[in-house]
Formats: C-alpha cells, sequence, structure tokens
C-alpha cells in the first residue's frame, strides 16, 4: 500500500459529495502521495450544431471544461487550502470509462478510486456499468468505495486462493497480504483477515461411487486448505482467529464472511486478460463482487501478461 503515491479519483459528474475523493484524501493524509481528481465529459450537441464554426463549437466546449473545473475546485477546496496535493483535470471524451483507463496508462497512476452506489443498508453495492469496465480493464488497482467513512477500528478481509498449485497465485496471495498489511498499519489500526471457500462434494461422484465417502472426502479437502492457510498465516504473523476457511462457492462464502465480522473493505486479485478474453476480471471475482456490501479493492498481479488464460484469485 506504501507504494500507492499517484492516486486518481473517477468524479461521480452528477453528486455533490465525492466519497472517493474523501476516501483518497484519507489515503494520502496518512500514506503521502498525490491526487488527480479526474473528470471526463461531453455533450453530443456540441458536436451537431451546424449553425456553429468549429472555433465556437471549440469554445463552447473549453467553457463546459472550465465550469467543471471550477466545481471541482468547490468541492475540493477544503483538503487543498489544507495541503492536500489535488491536481484538478476534466477532458472531453465520448466515453468515459476509457478515457480513465488511458489516463491511468498514460501517466502510470498505482490506485485507481471511485465511488460504487448502494441502495440501501441492507443491499448490495451497486456496480453500473462504467464500474464493471474499470475494474476489467483498468491497469492499476481499483478501489471502489462505498459512501460510508473509513471505520474506526475496522476489518480488512482478504480473499486468498489456496486451492491453485500455480505459482503466481502463492505470489498474489502474498502481495494482496502484504498490501493489506500496509493499509491495515495505517487506517486507524484496521484488523487483517483471511479468507479462502473450499469446494463441496460434487453428489454425481457420490452417485457413481457408492463405496465413495463424501465426509471423508470432505475432511480432506478441508484439512488441505487449513493447512495452506496456516503456513500463509504464520508468514505474516496473522493469529488464526482471524483466519476463515469455509466449505461454499467464494461468492456465497467472501460476503458472508464480510458481514459476518463487518469488514470495511474486501480485497481481492484479478488476472489480466488479453485478446477476446480482456472483457473479463475471472468468473469467481465478477461473482463475488457482485454480492458485496462494503469498499472493494482489486489488485492485479506484478505481471499480468504471463498470466492471461488462468483464473482469478478466490
Amino acid at each position: 500500500m506504501a507504494h500507492y503515491q499517484n492516486l486518481i479519483v473517477a468524479i461521480d459528474p452528477d453528486e455533490e459529495d465525492q466519497a472517493a475523493l474523501r476516501r483518497a484524501v484519507y489515503l494520502v493524509r496518512r500514506n503521502g502521495g498525490k491526487i488527480k481528481a479526474f473528470l471526463p465529459i461531453f455533450d453530443f450537441s456540441y458536436e451537431v450544431t451546424s449553425l456553429l464554426s468549429q472555433d465556437e463549437r471549440m469554445a463552447m466546449r473549453q467553457s463546459a471544461i472550465d465550469q467543471r473545473v471550477a466545481w471541482i475546485r468547490q468541492l475540493s477546496h477544503y483538503y487543498i487550502e489544507s495541503g492536500v496535493n489535488i491536481e484538478i483535470k476534466v477532458v472531453w471524451h465520448k466515453r468515459y470509462h476509457e478515457a480513465v483507463i488511458e489516463e491511468v496508462a498514460e501517466f502510470g497512476h498505482d490506485l485507481l478510486l471511485k465511488a460504487a452506489h448502494q441502495q440501501d443498508r441492507l443491499e448490495s453495492v451497486i456496480f453500473t456499468p462504467i464500474d464493471w469496465h474499470l475494474l476489467r480493464k483498468c491497469a492499476c488497482a481499483v478501489w471502489m468505495v462505498k459512501d460510508q467513512p473509513w471505520p474506526e477500528q475496522g476489518k480488512a478481509l482478504v480473499s486468498v486462493n489456496l486451492a491453485s498449485e500455480e505459482d503466481f497465485h502463492d505470489e498474489l496471495n502474498h502481495k494482496l497480504v502484504k498490501e493489506s498489511l500496509a493499509l491495515a498499519g495505517f487506517a486507524d489500526s484496521t484488523e487483517l483477515h483471511l479468507v479462502s471457500a473450499y469446494p463441496t462434494t460434487s453428489i454425481n461422484i457420490a452417485i457413481e461411487l457408492p463405496e465413495f465417502d463424501p465426509t471423508v472426502y470432505n475432511n480432506a479437502i478441508r484439512g488441505q486448505y487449513l493447512i495452506a492457510m496456516k503456513a500463509l498465516r504464520q508468514q505474516f504473523g496473522i493469529p488464526e482467529e482471524r483466519t476463515h476457511v469455509e466449505r461454499g462457492l467464494p461468492e456465497d462464502v467472501i460476503p458472508a464472511v464480510a458481514e459476518e465480522i463487518q469488514a470495511g473493505i474486501v480485497v481481492l486479485g484479478t488476472v489480466g486478460r488479453t485478446g477476446l478474453s480482456a472483457a473479463f476480471i475471472g468468473n469467481t471475482a465478477e461473482r463475488v463482487i457482485g454480492h458485496l456490501r462494503c469498499d472493494l479493492l482489486a489488485i492485479k498481479p506484478d505481471d499480468t501478461s504471463e498470466h492471461d488464460d488462468h483464473d482469478d484469485e478466490d
């Protein structure tokens, strides 16, 4: 987390209260760094006004940009006056998510923060199509922010993959835990928990093999996961009571554990993709994200290009 020094906040054009900007300021005040408050805008009517010359259309476009810059400056003035390093940038672009992704790539931002919306206190966080595009395609870590203050004595739940024998999953597990521990270290004594879901016995196996004992099988699988979790937690000095190995699907287990411990954020890993699969961050991650009621931090491996054919972190 300490290396996140070049933050970009995707400004919500329809909200006076910018939850993502608040969270970014919170992080920078404790961790250092700088913030870019970034907003892509577009008005198709400015492009089709045939009665105006190109220069006049450009002037109208610049006027719209200037108005939005002034609006963001007003929203940010308290932070700026208190010494937080905030750059304000508004661009003219037809596609919001593409503009953000291009900005991240061009200027090397290492953390993108964007507000996620929630229906009410009992419902999951609602992710818009723009959110999904950013989660799937943004080159840096993405923090989706729920509209609430960072909890004092809060908890961070890190989803780790204990099933795979692939080396890159071990590397990603370590990266997730290291960065989450760094976050916990400066974010109001946040408590770190680990979670992993293990599969249940297939009914087909029990039917086709009468001598098959599902209880023995389930216990063996759970034992393997517990051993792997112990090895991981001991490397980082995490107490056993803060680890959770539960039977079931990740999209059920992870949100349930997050709710049980009242986590302020869930941290999970996603594997970058190329070509036809570029629209996906991985089936497991997509299903988990859709059930969360708290902040989400999605982190990619150090080199996603090597792992295009693999699924994401559980």
